[in-house]
Parts: C-alpha cells; structure tokens; sequence
C-alpha cells in the first residue's frame, strides 16, 4: 500500500487567461489540497512555470500529472520529488525584539546563511533561502529571541539536478 507523502508538482503552461484556473481545479475537484503555488514566467514569454506542493500517493500525483498533461495550455508536466532535485523557499520574517537581543538575533541569522533586512528592534526584518526543513527551524529557533509579527514564505520552488530539464 503506498502511503500520502509531500510531492513538488512542476508545470509549463502556455500564458492564457484561466490556464491556472484550469490546473488548479484539477487538484480541487479531487479533494487534494495546494499546500503551495508558484507562478512565475520563464526564459519564453510565452509560457510560465507553476510550481506547486500536494500530498498525495505515487499513484494518484502519477495520475494528476497524467490529467494534468491532458489540459490544452500545459506544456509540460513532472513530479519533481521523484528525481533528484534542488529545493528552495523564500522567508521574510519580521520581529519585536529587546536591544539586549539584537546580537543573538544577527548571529543566528548569519549562522542561516540569511540576511538581515532590518535591525530595528520593534521590526526586525529576515531575508532566507533555504528549504523547508530548514525554514520551520529557523522561524522556530528565531521565536525565542522575539515576538513574531508577520512571517511571509514563498512555498517551494525546484529545479532538477544534473543535465535534465524541464522544457516545453
């Protein structure tokens, strides 16, 4: 029996008007839920990248991504997670902090690999790129230096690993 797990769903699409509205509804009409969604355009004008999070078995995203091939403006479709692949989240986390903790806040910032945006300590204001494992951790680890006010997040983006691409 194959078991719900986390899956990175890349789409091509052609730039229409409702081509988003007609993926998405994919997923909905099944009851499976968008954990996150990207749309961004690519290198061609004409064609944009939606990068989303489901759970769901192998079998039933193989499903989806089939079906999803199926749509006149998909281009190309591929369930990221089922090759080796980079990756990435985008934070932007703001705090209220003390003077007092400042530093710790700029060291552990630093040891991230972030940036730091803002010092002010009513507004202390992260910038970091990592994956998201590492981005739950942080603004876990980052709360107890602070009030969290607002936390903004990206979802996830990927790219595959090696020569292969995704293309239209």
């Amino acid at each position: 029996m194959s078991s719900n797990k986390r899956h990175i769903v890349s789409i091509l699409l052609q730039n229409e008007v409702g081509a988003l509205t007609r993926v998405t509804s994919l997923f909905s009409t099944r009851g499976y839920n968008i954990e996150s969604l990207n749309v961004a355009p690519t290198d061609d004008p004409t064609v944009s990248r939606l990068t989303l999070v489901t759970t769901g078995t192998e079998a039933v995203i193989q499903q989806i991504v089939n079906q999803s091939l199926k749509l006149i403006d998909v281009v190309n479709v591929d369930d990221m997670t089922s090759d080796q692949h980079v990756e990435r989240e985008l934070l932007l986390i703001k705090l209220r902090t003390t003077h007092p903790q400042l530093k710790n806040l700029q060291t552990l910032v630093q040891k991230a690999g972030g940036r730091v945006l803002s010092d002010a300590a009513e507004s202390f204001t992260v910038e970091l790129t990592d994956s998201e494992a590492q981005i739950n951790r942080f603004i876990a680890e980052v709360g107890s230096f602070g009030e969290v006010l607002e936390v903004v997040r990206s979802g996830a983006l990927a790219i595959l690993r090696g020569a292969m691409t995704l293309r239209a």
